[in-house]
C-alpha cells in the first residue's frame, strides 16, 4: 500500500517522533510524509530513510488556502491507498483536503488525551468541536495513542465505533543504556557519580508542570534528601527569567541543573538514576517510554497513560500534588540504595519490550490501514 501522513509540522514532539519511527521502520508499505508548514527536525532525517517529504509552508502569516490547495493537488496526483492524519489541524484540512482529491481511505490520528480549555487555543478549541461532528462520516477510522483519549474524545462527540488503540512504540535498540557514556555525561554536568541523578525531560510548559516538580524538590531539600536534578527541554535555560526565579526563591541552585534543549536524548536517560513526569497533562507521553527502554525507572503523575505505560515498574502519583511526588521520589532514592533497584532497572526495560516495541506498532497500523479500505 501507498500510506500518504499528513502532518502539521515536523519539529521535535511525539507525535512527530512516532511518525518518523513508524514511516522510517515499515519496510512493507510505501510511506510518503506531507507537512503543513515546514519540514523542522525531522524532514532531512525522514529522507535519510527514503522517505518522501513535502513541505507546504502554511504558517500564520500565510493564507492556509493556498497550502490547502496544494495538499489536494498532491493527494490526487500521488492517489494514496490511505491518508494517515496527525494532530488536530491535520485531521480537519488533510480529512478534507483527501475526500476532495478522491482518497478512498482516511485515518485520523488523536495524540492528546484531553482539551485544556484553559490552556488550549482558541482555534484548536473551535478545531476540536468541527472534528467531532465530522467524525461521524470523513475518517474511515480513527487512531487513538492513549486509552484515556478514546473515552475523554467520545464525551467530545467523537465516534466511538471507529477509534482504535494504539500505543506508541519504540525502536530498543537505539535506545540501550550505556553505563560508560552515562558517567561522561555527569561529569559533563559536574555531576559527582556519587549523587543520586534525577531528571525531567519535557519542554518548558505549563501542562508539563515543572514547577511541581520544583516544589517537590524544595521538599525534599528540607528532609535533607540528598540528590541532583536535571532539567532537559526547551526554554530549560538560564535565559528563562519566569523558571530561575522560582529555582532561586525556592532554594533550589545547587540542585537544580538546567541543560535546554539536547539531541542525545537516550544517553541522557541513561544517566539519570530515576525520570520524574510531574505533568499535569499527557496523553501518551514518550519519555516515560524512553527512559524505561534506557532501563532508568519513572515517576509520574495519573495523566493520560503514564500510569499504563509504568505498570508495576514505577511509582505514580496524583497530579499537583507536590508532597506525594516528593514522597514518591524519596521511596525510588532509599529502594536505589539496596539490591532491588537493579531488578526494577531491567523490568522497566522489559515491560517497553513486551508492551510497546516498534513491530508491535507497525503490525497494529498495518491491521488499521486494512480494515479502514
Amino acid at each position: 500500500m501507498k500510506i500518504i501522513h499528513v502532518i502539521t509540522g515536523l519539529n521535535d514532539g511525539g507525535a512527530e517522533g512516532v511518525l518518523f519511527r513508524l514511516s522510517s521502520h515499515d519496510l512493507r508499505h510505501k510511506h510518503i510524509v506531507i507537512s503543513l508548514s515546514s519540514e523542522g527536525k525531522y524532514g532531512p532525517l525522514l529522507r535519510t530513510k527514503g522517505v518522501e517529504v513535502r513541505a507546504l509552508g502554511m504558517s500564520p502569516r500565510r493564507l492556509p488556502f493556498i497550502a490547502f490547495i496544494k495538499l489536494i493537488h498532491l493527494l490526487y496526483r500521488h492517489k494514496p491507498d490511505v491518508v494517515q492524519t496527525w494532530m488536530p489541524h491535520a485531521d480537519l484540512l488533510g480529512g478534507l483536503a483527501a475526500r476532495l482529491a478522491g482518497a478512498r481511505s482516511v485515518v485520523w490520528g488523536i495524540r492528546h488525551s484531553n482539551l485544556d480549555r484553559t490552556k488550549s487555543k482558541k482555534i484548536t478549541k473551535v478545531i476540536v468541536r468541527v472534528l467531532a461532528k465530522l467524525s461521524w462520516w470523513l475518517p474511515s477510522r480513527i487512531a487513538v495513542c492513549a486509552k484515556r483519549a478514546m473515552d475523554s474524545h467520545e464525551a467530545l462527540g467523537y465516534d466511538r465505533r471507529k477509534m482504535r488503540f494504539i500505543p506508541n512504540g519504540y525502536a530498543l535498540a537505539d535506545s540501550t543504556k550505556k553505563w560508560q557514556g552515562a558517567q561522561a555525561l555527569r561529569a559533563e554536568w559536574g555531576i559527582d557519580s556519587s549523587l543520586a541523578v534525577i531528571g525531567t525531560v519535557a519542554r518548558y510548559d505549563p501542562q508539563k508542570d515543572h514547577i511541581n516538580l520544583l516544589q517537590s524538590l524544595a521538599l525534599l531539600r528540607a528532609r535533607k534528601i540528598t540528590l541532583v536534578c536535571v532539567l532537559v527541554g526547551t526554554n530549560l535555560n538560564n535565559d528563562n527569567e519566569e523558571l530561575v526565579r522560582k529555582i532561586r526563591n525556592l532554594g533550589l541552585e545547587e540542585i537544580v541543573v538546567l541543560l535546554d534543549k539536547r539531541k542525545d536524548i537516550p544517553s541522557v536517560m541513561g544517566a539519570l538514576d530515576l525520570h520524574v513526569l510531574p505533568s499535569a497533562s499527557e496523553a501518551f507521553p514518550n519519555v516515560v517510554a524512553e527512559a524505561m527502554a534506557c532501563e532508568t525507572p519513572c515517576v509520574v503523575t495519573d495523566v493520560g497513560d503514564a500510569a499504563f505505560i509504568v505498570g508495576d515498574t514505577g511509582w505514580v502519583v496524583p497530579p499537583r500534588d507536590s508532597k506525594a511526588l516528593a514522597d514518591a521520589i524519596e521511596r525510588a532514592l532509599e529502594e536505589r540504595q539496596n539490591v532491588r533497584w537493579s531488578q526494577r532497572c531491567l523490568s522497566a526495560r522489559r515491560r517497553i519490550e513486551q508492551e510497546f516495541g516498534i513491530d508491535k506498532m507497525i503490525a497494529a497500523y498495518h491491521e488499521l490501514w486494512c480494515e479502514s479500505l
